[in-house]
C-alpha cells in the first residue's frame, strides 16, 4: 500500500505537471505560431533550441539549469536581486526546469496543428476585414483545437514521468521537491520493492491510459 510520503509525492507531481502545462501552453503557443508561419533564417535555430530536450540527457539539462539558477549564475543573481532568492531545490525551480524540458512536447504538436490550417482560412478572414487577434481567436484556435489537446496531454504526461532534471534541480526534499519518479528511486535504494511496484505500476497504467486515449482519439478523427 502507499504511504503518506507516496501520496505526498503524487500530489506534488500532479501539481507540478498542472502548473507546467498551463505555463507551456501560454508561452508555447506564440513560439509555435511563429515557427509555423515565419520564413526567417532564424527558424532553424529556434526550432533546434526548442527540440534540444528531445536529444540531450536530462542530467545535462539539469546541470546547466542548476548553474544558471545557482548563486553565481545570471538567473540566480537576477532572482536574488529581485528578492525572490535562489530557485534550485524549490518548487519554483522544478517548474522552470519542467517548462524547459517539456517545451518540445507542447510546441511541436501546436506547430503541426497551425501548419495544417493552411492559408485559405486566414485569407477568408482577411477578406472579411478581421484583425490579426480576431482571426487568431475566432479562426485559428478552433481549427487547432486537436493540436492543443495533444500538446496539453503530452506536456502533462512528460512532466509526470521526468526524473533526471527534477533530481538535479529539485533534489529530494519530502513534500517540497520529491516527486513520484524520485520517490520510486528512494524505494529501490532502500530495497522497498513492494512500495516501488505500487508507484511504478501506477505510472505505467497512467502513461498507457493517457496515450491510449490520445491515439484512439486521433484514429477516430475526433475534433
Amino acid at each position: 500500500m502507499m504511504s503518506t510520503a507516496d501520496l505526498a509525492a503524487i500530489r506534488l507531481t500532479l501539481e507540478l505537471a498542472a502548473v507546467t502545462t498551463a505555463i507551456l501552453l501560454v508561452i508555447g503557443t506564440p513560439v509555435a505560431w511563429w515557427l509555423a508561419r515565419t520564413r526567417s533564417a532564424w527558424k532553424g535555430v529556434v526550432g533546434a533550441v526548442v527540440a534540444l530536450p528531445l536529444v540531450l540527457p536530462p542530467t545535462v539539462i539539469g546541470f546547466y539549469l542548476l548553474l544558471l539558477m545557482g548563486p553565481h549564475g545570471p538567473v540566480g543573481q537576477l532572482t536574488q536581486a529581485l528578492g525572490i532568492g535562489l530557485l534550485p531545490f524549490s518548487f519554483a525551480g522544478l517548474v522552470v526546469g519542467s517548462v524547459f524540458y517539456s517545451l518540445p512536447f507542447v510546441v511541436q504538436p501546436l506547430q503541426q496543428a497551425f501548419e495544417a490550417i493552411g492559408e485559405r482560412p486566414l485569407e477568408v478572414a482577411a477578406t472579411l476585414r478581421a484583425g490579426a487577434l480576431d482571426t487568431f481567436f475566432s479562426v485559428v484556435l478552433p481549427l487547432a483545437r486537436p493540436g492543443f489537446v495533444t500538446a496539453a496531454v503530452l506536456g502533462f504526461a512528460h512532466t509526470v514521468g521526468e526524473f533526471g532534471v527534477v533530481l538535479m534541480i529539485g533534489g529530494n526534499i519530502p513534500e517540497k521537491t520529491r516527486v513520484v519518479s524520485v520517490q520510486i528511486y528512494d524505494h529501490v535504494e532502500a530495497l522497498e520493492y513492494a512500495q516501488a511496484h505500487w508507484l511504478s505500476a501506477g505510472m505505467v497504467v497512467f502513461s498507457f491510459v493517457v496515450l491510449f486515449l490520445l491515439y484512439s482519439r486521433k484514429r477516430g478523427g475526433v475534433r
